[in-house]
């Protein structure tokens, strides 16, 4: 059987029995995430003869502990969304009542039927996995594997049986992990990991950091009854998002009842008989049952021997590849977040997909990573696709309309929650082409996946306002924008703020 192979940059026809003779794999893939699980998958699907390998399965990972799903299915975007479904019902039963329903005053909570259910279901979706790369006739392989030439690979099992395979094409798909930063006391903090796994239930949690991991906590957290103090370095959280949907998503968490920190540091942690006490750079004193610190994540690269190899990395450690995924060296690729691109996992599913057409399809597929949409899970949710005010300013080579509409959400004016819902759109006065789009309120993520695909096909405001809308609906108000809030001018636009 004759397949299309990328041999060295260059489309060939490779004779399958040939090619095997020469490697035991026409790819191999060290980590199953999703990322990895699409590559190996569709390479096969292509006729490649590909085999993965993978840490053992559980919750919380380190070094030598993963599982096959990867951070998003077991330790990340899935249990994380499960935990925002329980905490949203908080507040659901509380709007409940103004719509007819008698609610007792106390409400039990048992967080222990919930993280059982989430395990329950991360173990199910690890099964999924394994099953979607037998079906597509991958070998696994569990253990530890490392890169020991640019075409082998060895497989540490678990018993400590090494075992070596040649591959005409390796591919990196580790990811991330979380890290803490170097405070005294560190130990005494969790990371993401723990905190979807954490036995009891804290009533008061600390949480450091400003990105989106940090806000979805606090507000999991607080949804659920605890008491929740957010400290991040910044004016404000979600560093990199639109600062007028960033300065939103700060209201509503102190309206939600957390208590923010900004332009704050903790300096360190001690154990105490009442909890963990907290020191920040203000002098504050706080004592927490939990401390989470949601500080950033760092590429899974330091066991994979790629500096031995002469494998390019940047300074955070995360492997350099070119516009195809491929690395300094020709037979070595990476995808995902050990690369550190857009570390989202639809994007790493866009570069596992573009990877095998470009080396087992004969189709050379750069990824593409403009109007990429994505969500912050607060309660309720942020979810925005294309450019911020900020970025389009900083990019337009004439004006930029902003367009906004804040508003009660119809569910609101009935059980009397003080929570408004905010859109915006960011347009081109010149071409009127529609650069970015954001949302904050509840199923923000639902409406955002669909106005992504219009920002795609590059949609113009005009064409958003000849649109019918769905009425009642929040989302309608994308179609009925019609006043402009504001115009910048180009010659006076100002640069992006960092606060």
């Amino acid at each position: 059987m004759a397949r299309k192979m990328l041999i060295d940059g260059e489309v060939n026809q490779t004779n399958q029995v040939e090619e095997e003779a020469h490697f035991d794999f026409d790819l191999f893939v060290i980590g199953a995430g999703s990322g990895g699980v699409r590559a190996a998958r569709f390479s096969a699907n292509y006729g490649a003869k590909v085999g993965i390998c993978e840490l053992p399965f559980h919750p919380i990972s380190s070094e030598v502990i993963g599982g096959v799903g990867g951070t998003c299915v077991i330790r990340g975007c899935v249990p994380k969304k499960i935990l925002v479904y329980g905490a949203n019902f908080g507040g659901e039963i509380e709007d409940a009542r103004n719509y007819g329903w008698e609610v007792n005053e106390k409400l039990d909570f048992n967080w222990k039927k919930l993280l059982q259910k989430k395990t329950d279901e991360i173990i199910r979706l690890n099964g999924i996995y394994k099953r979607l790369l037998s079906n597509a006739g991958v070998k696994l392989y569990e253990g530890e594997g490392k890169i020991i030439g640019p075409n082998e690979v060895e497989v540490t099992q678990l018993d400590g049986t090494k075992l070596r395979y040649s591959a005409k094409h390796i591919l990196i798909a580790t990811g991330s992990r979380a890290q803490r930063p170097a405070i005294p006391g560190q130990e005494l903090a969790i990371t993401s990991d723990e905190a979807l796994s954490l036995e009891d239930l804290p009533k008061r949690a600390v949480v450091f950091g400003g990105g989106y991991i940090a806000v979805e906590f606090a507000s999991i957290w607080r949804g659920m009854g605890a008491t929740v103090d957010l400290f991040f370095r910044k004016e404000l959280p979600l560093r990199g998002f639109d600062d007028e949907m960033r300065a939103v998503v700060a209201r509503n968490l102190e309206g939600r009842g957390i208590n923010l920190h900004p332009r704050s540091n903790l300096i360190e942690l001690t154990k105490t008989e009442e909890g963990i006490k907290i020191y920040t750079d203000h002098k504050e004193e706080l004592l927490a049952d939990v401390v989470l610190f949601a500080t950033g994540r760092a590429p899974n690269t330091k066991r994979l021997n790629l500096e031995a190899l002469g494998v390019e990395l940047d300074n955070a450690g995360a492997v350099k590849v070119d516009e195809y995924s491929r690395t300094n060296i020709p037979s070595i690729w990476a995808v995902g977040d050990v690369t550190n691109r857009m570390n989202l996992t639809p994007v790493a599913l866009m570069e596992g997909t573009c990877f095998a057409k470009t080396v087992f399809a004969g189709q050379p597929t750069k990824p593409d990573y403009n109007h990429i949409p994505c969500a912050v899970f607060s309660i309720p949710p942020l979810s925005v696709v294309g450019l911020s005010e900020e970025q389009a300013l900083e990019q337009a080579n004439g004006d930029v309309l902003v367009f906004t509409s804040t508003f009660n959400p119809m569910k609101n004016t009935i059980s009397g929650r003080q929570e408004k819902t905010v859109m915006k759109l960011v347009v081109d006065a010149e071409t009127d082409k529609v650069l970015g789009a954001s949302m904050f309120g509840p199923d923000a993520p639902e409406i955002m996946q669909g106005i992504a695909v219009a920002l795609k096909c590059g949609a113009t405001k005009q064409q958003f306002d000849s649109t019918v809308g769905i009425h009642p609906s929040a989302a309608e108000e994308f179609v009925t924008m019609r006043s402009v809030t504001r115009r910048v001018t180009a010659g006076g636009k100002p640069k992006t703020t960092n606060p």
